[in-house]
């Protein structure tokens, strides 16, 4: 089965750590990264989504980032 994650963050160094961990944790790039400027918090927000192919059936209480 082939899982999708979408992760979101402050564009800062820990989002790029929590892309960097799913990648390592077998995880691959879907798409390019997203900003958008969040006005109200006067910072610029990133997300990246990301897939992984695992075996199994999906069930929908899955915590995907177990995987």
């Amino acid at each position: 089965m082939k899982l999708y994650r979408f992760i979101t963050g402050p564009d800062d160094s820990e989002f790029c750590h929590r892309v960097t961990q799913a990648l390592n944790k077998g995880w691959e790039l879907s798409g390019s990264p997203s900003l958008t400027f969040d006005a109200e918090r006067g910072r610029t927000m990133c997300g990246q989504a990301v897939t992984k192919d695992v075996p199994g059936d999906y069930t929908l209480d899955m915590k995907l980032g177990d995987y």
